[in-house]
């Protein structure tokens, strides 16, 4: 495909990408630098659509946030709470049972379970909610707890990290998310998340799950304080393991929203950024199948466009974020299936439901 670049130094990026070559750490830094977002976006949807042409998935899914009660109180969060804090709660197992019955006739094939770091539950506590989940949805998998509650278990039930994973994986784990990680970088963990595991510790606990034959996704918190630099080392860092590991499954960009924060000063991403993120993600990560524009961070309509942008999946229906929309985030809480093909559709996509693992699910509809 012939491309006529505003910026004459994206065409020895687009001849690497031609010839199947790797992207160097100054191609990723200028790709962020560049002020032809056309020119590096049909790049980005070169790589896309040799990957999955015309198809643009999405998936039925459920989030179960357990709780908000957090000890480590990150300077970007506007989830978390104190004990006794106004608005702190607590999931108990049941309830969570009772959550999931209430949605039990929808065709819901994955949930997401993260929360809080909160002392007063026990590790058996995971264990019975795993358990719970898997017996209420059988045939959904259960995508829960990022590397670093998987650090915070492994430390409350005295176990080695792999002998949890294994023993969480025994109660029904399928799959983990990719949060946690934010920045790969020791100048922003200090700053924002001094409480939480550190980069390398991430790295060391998601290689574990890999080997034990969990998928994850990985994800890049942007839009604080990182620079340019440190994004596109945190690209690099994800991509060098996932050569090891083969592992990741998805990447997701994630656009910081500073609303009731510590961090209320920032700005809003603008969507010259975002897009960027997306293009950066699928020309970077060459060894990454699926890179996902989550609508729920940049809106269903900034989410249409960078699926022209590199993204080839709009993540799914998320009954019920809370996350994001406690730190202002202005998009819906949940979408159903059909504004969810909608959305590809009007795109110029064709839709494809998917489960967790990108096996397609029997279509329901048929669109031209």
């Amino acid at each position: 495909m012939q491309i006529t670049f505003m910026d004459k130094r994206l065409e020895s990026i687009y001849a690497k990408v031609l010839k199947n070559s790797r992207l160097s750490k100054e191609d990723g830094i200028y790709i962020y630098e560049t002020h032809d977002l056309i020119g590096i976006g049909q790049i980005a949807n070169h790589v896309r659509r040799s990957l999955h042409g015309n198809k643009a998935f999405y998936i039925y899914n459920q989030h179960l946030n357990y709780t908000n009660v957090c000890k480590n109180r990150c300077r970007f969060c506007a989830y978390a709470r104190g004990d006794n804090e106004k608005g702190a709660y607590v999931w108990s197992v049941e309830e969570i049972e009772k959550r999931l019955m209430e949605r039990i006739d929808e065709p819901v094939n994955e949930l997401h379970i993260v929360g809080g770091l909160n002392d007063a539950l026990n590790f058996d506590y995971f264990i019975n909610l795993l358990k719970t989940v898997k017996k209420v949805r059988p045939n959904a998998t259960i995508k829960a707890f990022t590397c670093v509650e998987i650090d915070y278990l492994s430390n409350l039930a005295g176990l080695s990290i792999e002998e949890t994973i294994q023993r969480l994986k025994d109660a029904g784990l399928g799959m983990m998310p990719g949060g946690g990680a934010e920045v790969l970088n020791s100048r922003v963990h200090e700053a924002l998340f001094p409480k939480k595991i550190g980069h390398k510790r991430w790295l060391e606990i998601v290689r574990a799950v890999h080997k034990a034959g969990i998928k994850t996704n990985a994800t890049l918190l942007y839009g604080h304080i990182e620079t340019i630099e440190e994004r596109v080392d945190h690209l690099i860092a994800l991509r060098q393991l996932q050569d090891e590991t083969a592992g990741f499954s998805a990447f997701i960009p994630l656009a910081f929203h500073s609303e009731n924060t510590e961090l209320s000063h920032i700005p809003p991403t603008t969507a010259m950024d975002d897009l960027k993120n997306v293009a950066a993600a699928r020309l970077m990560l060459d060894n990454f199948d699926h890179i996902k524009a989550y609508w729920v961070m940049i809106g269903e309509k900034l989410a249409q466009v960078a699926l022209s942008f590199g993204a080839d999946d709009l993540d799914g229906t998320i009954i019920e974020e809370r996350i994001t929309h406690t730190a202002g985030a202005t998009s819906a809480t949940g979408l159903t299936k059909d504004q969810m093909e909608d959305m590809i559709v009007s795109a110029g996509f064709e839709p494809v439901e998917r489960d967790s693992f990108y096996h397609p699910i029997n279509k329901l509809r048929e669109y031209k």
